[in-house]
């Protein structure tokens, strides 16, 4: 039996093959006519592993269900070029089994074979399908008409049987020589074709019970070979089982990586908030140096007036005091973010160059206060 769940590679379908119109001609002349017709690959399963596929034909032939009318039986026939590669009769035992979206297949016991079909699409598949249930139903509806037709047919002889002897006694008894004669002549015809009749349809009847002989032994070989397979698939499935096992623990493996990663992400969105605040620091600071700057380019108008400076040098060193202290605040501050920086210096590439540039404006600013300071001292000595 063939794998489940399996299709064979299907050839390239191309136009109707050379022969086909001939044998649907030939069955037509022997009382068969086409009720549905369709195209698909045909496989048969390999005799010697009965698992493998075998392709019947090289490319896609027309596939056919055709119904004799004399004999009131259907049939699947395919031909490729001047061969028949399906001759397939449609007993109501047959199931057609679809293993793929565009696979199909049937064992015929009569052939000792398993047939396979692969179609174009899933709805010529489907198609396909319900047409062999249908013709399925309709042969073992046939099959139940005929064996009434035999039941009623014997039922008939053996009452024709009872009831001619008692009328040919009775005319023995009452009737004359010429009466005997006249009255057992047609009785004798009528029994005589009642039991030819009776004849053919026991003849019929024992070549039906060797034909469901014969047919039974198939099925019981062909459900051996379908109990193999059938192991085979539990065996099969088995294996999916533990790959299906394998691959739930390598799920839970991603899972428990991606919930990892997730709390990385965390962390550095963390990071980047707080990179983001030193921003805003940096930012706030450099505001505060905008506004000493101001403040010191004021107090060098300021001392360009040196009348007014004098008067106000008291207040200006006050000034500067504070502004000394300010800048040791300053310089302390810068001192406790040259540390933060260093510390985040690997994520803060650009931040580390806007520091430098601010920390050089700072010095020379500092440098300008002690020149400027000098300035005031050699002008307080001078005076």
């Amino acid at each position: 039996m063939c794998e489940v769940g399996t299709r064979p590679p299907l050839a390239a379908e191309r136009g109707e093959p050379p022969g086909g119109a001939a044998a649907a001609e030939r069955c037509r002349d022997m009382g068969e006519q086409p009720i549905f017709t369709t195209r698909a690959h045909v496989f048969q399963i390999d005799p010697s592993t009965k698992k493998n596929w075998v392709p019947a034909s090289k490319q896609a032939v027309t596939v056919s269900y055709f119904y004799d009318s004399t004999r009131n039986s259907y049939r699947i026939i395919s031909v490729d070029g001047a061969k028949v590669i399906i001759n397939s009769t449609i007993t109501p035992n047959m199931t057609f089994t679809k293993t793929s979206q565009k696979f199909g297949q049937w064992a015929d016991s009569r052939a000792n074979t398993v047939f396979g079909l692969g179609f174009p699409s899933e709805q010529q598949l489907t198609k396909f399908a319900e047409k062999f249930q249908e013709v399925k139903e309709a042969a073992k509806l046939a099959r139940d008409r005929s064996q009434e037709k035999i039941e009623t047919s014997s039922n008939h002889s053996q009452e024709s049987g009872r009831e001619t002897p008692s009328s040919t006694r009775a005319s023995s008894v009452n009737g004359t020589d010429d009466e005997k004669a006249s009255h057992s002549g047609p009785a004798e015809a009528h029994l005589k074709s009642e039991n030819d009749k009776l004849k053919i349809a026991l003849a019929q009847s024992s070549s039906n019970v060797k034909k469901w002989e014969t047919e039974l032994q198939t099925l019981r070989e062909s459900n051996a070979r379908l109990t193999t397979a059938l192991q085979e698939s539990a065996a099969s499935i088995e294996h999916w089982k533990k790959q299906f096992s394998a691959c739930k623990e390598e799920n839970d493996q991603l899972r428990s990586k991606i919930e990892e990663l997730e709390e990385q992400c965390n962390e550095i969105n963390k990071e980047k908030e707080r990179n983001a605040q030193l921003s805003r620091r940096l930012q706030e600071l450099e505001t505060e140096l905008q506004d000493k700057e101001l403040e010191l380019e004021e107090l060098r108008k300021q001392g360009e007036i040196i009348p007014q400076l004098m008067s106000e040098c008291e207040s200006v060193s006050q000034q500067l005091q504070a502004a000394e202290k300010k800048n040791n605040d300053l310089e302390e501050k810068v001192r406790t973010l040259r540390t933060e920086v260093e510390e985040s210096k690997h994520r803060q590439t650009n931040l580390k160059t806007e520091l430098k540039n601010f920390l050089d404006v700072l010095d020379g600013k500092i440098d300008e206060l002690h020149d400027f300071r000098q300035g005031l001292s050699k002008l307080g000595v001078d005076n």
